[in-house]
């Protein structure tokens, strides 16, 4: 399932449990502020309004060509399909720093939104992929045909793992499958990493791969297969599942996840051990909460969720609406709805002289 590495480093970087604070946390620089940008997500709503701490896209963000109306065009807003991406930049003092986390579904749905936004890729210094399932990297291809340089990419080796979804009694679907072959001849410089990787200037945090610590996110079902070369297995770890991580000063952590496949208590704890830092600021993104399989595991993420009071939770994409609806009833202050084109601004207090 991996490419590259023996049997050693492969047993060492195994998600395992640990229990009690980083002997050495990484020193994760604190931001002045940090706005996350949802270029694409499962849904769109063009009547939320927006607040000092979320702005959101209308319908007026996209126009396009459509001769039934008088004028010949009409309002259609932003794309929503089964994906994720987001546009996350970082501020330290005067400099800002944009970096893309995964690239949504389509090859075009991201640039799509982004052109109608206003927001120029080309500032984008580098892209990090929460995973390799395909509904977070498709967006690639439409990047690439924008790249105006080479480009890095972060991602875990098991990125390019085949995988499969085999329910019983049902059509066996094969996922499609990132090619590095491929990546690399569009010019993305790409970055293979089980461990933590700090970013622009020790100010981002990619978690690498996250200890499962919990004792009710299992992961995947049965279903979820990957190829090892031989055969198909249950592949409930989705190993290359990470998280990217913010510490606002003064605030704390700000926790953004793909699907969070590790779950999401477990890749809050995580950022909090490698980090030091105790507070929960934000938890943004997928929660991978929906359907039969995980929807027991819904009740013990509000508990632990509710005890670590983060200021803003906005659960996206796979998240199911079962868990929406718990989220937005146990952390009403806190919870935020998801919708392509919203940026959700978190800056730190002001310094008192």
């Amino acid at each position: 399932m991996c490419e590259g590495g023996d049997a050693a480093e492969v047993f060492a970087s195994v998600p395992r449990k640990a229990e009690g604070v980083a002997v050495d946390p990484i020193a994760l620089q604190p931001v002045d502020e940090v706005r996350i940008t949802t270029l694409v997500d499962n849904v769109f709503d063009g009547l939320l309004t927006s607040d000092d701490r979320v702005t959101r896209a209308d319908f007026g963000n996209g126009r396009v060509t459509a001769a039934q109306f008088e004028g010949g065009s009409t309002d259609v807003g932003l794309r929503a399909e089964h994906g994720f991406a987001a546009l996350v930049t970082v501020r330290r003092g005067t400099s800002t720093t944009s970096l893309l986390f995964d690239t949504g579904l389509s090859p075009d749905g991201m640039v799509v939104n982004a052109d109608r936004m206003g927001v120029d890729l080309s500032e984008v210094h580098g892209v990090v992929l929460s995973h390799g399932h395909f509904d977070h990297a498709g967006g690639l291809a439409g990047l690439a045909a924008r790249r105006w340089r080479a480009m890095p990419m972060v991602l875990h080796p098991v990125a390019w793992t085949r995988r499969r979804l085999a329910p019983p009694n049902r059509e066996v679907f094969e996922l499609p499958t990132l090619s590095k072959r491929a990546l690399e001849g569009e010019g993305f410089e790409v970055i293979e990493r089980r461990e933590p990787s700090l970013l622009v200037h020790g100010s981002v945090l990619i978690t690498g791969e996250i200890d499962r610590t919990t004792e009710f996110e299992h992961g995947m079902p049965p279903p979820h297969q990957a190829w090892t070369g031989s055969g198909w297995e249950h592949d409930p770890l989705v190993q290359d599942d990470q998280a990217l991580v913010v510490h606002v000063r003064g605030r704390g952590l700000v926790v953004l996840t793909g699907c969070g496949h590790a779950g999401a208590v477990n890749i809050v704890r995580h950022a909090r051990r490698l980090t030091g830092v105790d507070r929960l600021c934000a938890l943004l993104g997928g929660l991978h909460l929906s359907g039969p399989a995980f929807e027991p595991v819904i009740p013990p993420t509000i508990v632990a969720l509710t005890e670590l009071a983060p200021d803003m939770v906005v659960p996206a994409h796979c998240t199911g609406w079962r868990a929406q609806h718990a989220l937005a009833a146990a952390l009403p202050d806190a919870w935020l709805p998801g919708s392509s084109g919203s940026t959700y601004r978190l800056a730190a207090p002001p310094l008192v002289e």
